[in-house]
């Protein structure tokens, strides 16, 4: 019988999904854009919102913004939405979400609200649901997609 032989156990390396984000991820992200754009400033806020590899993006979860007119000032899954105006912008269910999403905003201060929008990871146009809150005359906003 030999001593000191080796035995390799393979390793199992399981992949792990990422944990579901959650109605209170999407707020809290909201809040936290808010309060940036309070110490920051408006103009740096959007900035980093828009940037992509920047702290306003996670995967599903990011922040965006629209002025009172429906134009994008900053959207952190795409950049090249920036500066569109939106207003009129329709879901694949005939809802002018954009238009909704900036009344509750004018309305209520904040709120929820359900439709429709490309996931820019899976690619695929799903129910989401957003809240968005209003600050200095700008509409912030975050969703998840409810699968």
């Amino acid at each position: 019988m030999r001593y000191g032989m080796s035995i390799v156990i393979p390793a199992l390396i399981m992949a792990v999904p990422a944990a579901a984000q959650t109605k209170a991820d999407a707020e809290a992200m909201v809040k936290r854009g808010i309060a940036f754009a309070k110490t920051a400033g408006v103009e740096k806020a959007l900035q980093e919102i828009t940037n992509p590899g920047g702290q306003f993006k996670n995967g599903e979860l990011y922040l965006f913004v629209y002025d009172l007119t429906g134009k994008v000032m900053a959207h952190g899954a795409n950049p090249k939405m920036v500066g569109k105006d939106l207003i009129k912008f329709q879901d694949s269910d005939g809802k002018f979400y954009i238009s909704e999403l900036i009344n509750i905003g004018k309305t209520k201060g904040s709120g929820w609200l359900s439709f429709r929008f490309p996931n820019p990871v899976t690619h695929q146009v799903e129910p989401k649901i957003a809240y968005v809150e209003l600050s200095n005359g700008l509409v912030y906003g975050s969703g998840i997609y409810v699968k």
